[in-house]
């Protein structure tokens, strides 16, 4: 266990630094933009405290097969997982049932993907296959809807959702690989090893979304300051002709 005490540790403190680099950075975007990027700065405060309770031997829970499943780190993955795939949607311009839709796909992913840790074949396969088929779902609003109205906004806006759509899926996608070869699944990874591997994701995933978001809202911002100068220097030397 002192192996899965240092992953977690090392886990809290990536996502308390990336915390903090995200609250200041919702500082240097327009006004009109930090309420969705500050979401993004809520989802490593909120893995912060689930990977501090593990790191402390809290939340441990023994499965039918006798293996351990986390459950702050799905408790984690309930709220924040949503999270992201509502500030997707909000970039691409999203209505509120599409993105309830795309929230309540992602959170019955994880609900599945929790209960069928703890049961034991063939019901745990079964659930795996649910959230799966919940992921796959949550792929085809992303890729088909709300790529549909992507069309509509600015391309820098469109570029940026595209980004983060693409950062996600192929993160996310790692996940069922990890719970497939985990205890959990086939059992080819061991509890500590697979703790490792999370850990590793969650702090790219959590951390390495709001900084994209970020860096591309404040380059947009920047950029936009400097086209009105020009337009105000081009004006004043036109007054001045």
């Amino acid at each position: 266990m002192l192996g899965l005490t240092t992953w977690f540790t090392i886990g809290t403190l990536g996502m308390v630094v990336g915390t903090a680099m995200l609250a200041y950075g919702v500082t240097l975007v327009p006004d009109e933009r930090n309420r969705t990027l500050a979401l993004a700065a809520v989802v490593p405060a909120i893995a912060a405290v689930a990977y501090a309770l593990m790191a402390l031997g809290f939340g441990g829970l023994t499965t039918a097969d006798g293996g351990t499943v986390f459950v702050p780190r799905y408790v984690d993955w309930l709220l924040t997982t949503p999270i992201h795939v509502a500030i997707i949607a909000l970039v691409a311009g999203a209505s509120t049932g599409l993105i309830a839709r795309l929230a309540t796909l992602q959170a019955l992913t994880i609900v599945f993907g929790f209960v069928g840790a703890t049961l034991a074949a063939p019901l745990n396969w079964a659930l795996y296959l649910a959230g799966g088929a919940c992921f796959a779902g949550v792929v085809y609003l992303l890729y088909g809807d709300c790529e549909a109205l992507a069309a509509g906004v600015s391309d820098d806006v469109a570029a940026l959702f595209r980004k983060l759509r693409s950062f996600v899926v192929v993160l996310w996608l790692v996940y069922p690989v990890i719970w497939l070869l985990a205890p959990a699944g086939i059992g080819l990874m061991d509890t500590e090893t697979a703790a490792l591997v999370v850990t590793y994701i969650d702090v790219v995933a959590k951390v390495g979304f709001g900084l994209i978001a970020i860096n591309d809202f404040a380059s947009m911002a920047v950029a936009t300051d400097e086209t009105a100068d020009a337009d105000t220097t081009v004006g004043d030397a036109g007054v001045a002709d």
